[in-house]
């Protein structure tokens, strides 16, 4: 029989194990509206996220700001997106909520009308999403770069302009999407977006200013 002990100082072989990559949002998505019964919070969310990185909360307060809801409610509903992108600035481990946010429910038939109109995008966007061109050497950098950028995306939401909302939450669930996946093109894609989206609420705000001044003077 031979020796089967290693020598000393021999190299020996270990398995390489994949890096980790939680599930995709979209299968975390179904399985929590296949799940809940009652009414989903926005704690319930935030549990089922627990896994996941600040990126793929950043995407998931961005999606709620592209749905139909009734004008004006991106005021609210946006603060989450700029709560979320100020602390991947300051680089912190967790994701943190103002408990009376934390409280806020949806039904759970409007949760499901919800999953049903987000999970065919993201599923969409999953696919085309893969690491490539990755300009970071650092995940940390990366976060708060990426969060600095949100958090200007995320204050283009709030503001109260009449359909000037729905594409910077756009551009910042695809920068979010980019950094979760490590995908250079794809975060191009999404600054370039949010610049034009940016571009779109100071033309708005613009016009609008010159139309009033034009009407008070008139």
């Amino acid at each position: 029989m031979f020796d089967q002990t290693p020598i000393a100082g021999a190299a020996v072989d270990t398995p390489v194990l994949p890096p980790y990559r939680p599930r995709p949002l979209s299968v975390v998505l179904r399985e929590l509206a296949a799940r809940e019964q009652g009414d989903v919070t926005v704690r319930c969310i935030r549990n089922a996220l627990a896994d996941r990185s600040f990126a793929t909360f950043l995407v998931f307060t961005c999606v709620i700001n592209m749905l139909p809801f009734p004008p004006g409610s991106t005021v609210v509903l946006g603060v989450p997106i700029v709560l979320v992108a100020l602390q991947m600035v300051a680089a912190r481990d967790t994701v943190w909520l103002p408990e009376f946010f934390l409280k806020r429910s949806m039904s759970h038939e409007s949760f499901g009308r919800m999953t049903r109109r987000v999970i065919p995008l993201l599923e969409k966007l999953e696919t085309w999403i893969r690491p490539r061109r990755w300009p970071f050497s650092s995940h940390r950098a990366a976060e708060r770069i990426v969060g600095l950028y949100a958090l200007i995306l995320g204050v283009a939401v709030i503001i109260p302009v009449p359909f000037g909302n729905w594409l910077p939450a756009f551009a910042c669930a695809i920068c979010g999407l980019a950094l979760s996946e490590r995908d250079g093109g794809w975060l191009w894609i999404g600054i370039i977006t949010g610049a034009i989206s940016i571009l779109v609420i100071f033309a708005v705000v613009f016009t609008a200013g010159a139309f009033a001044l034009h009407w008070m003077g008139g």
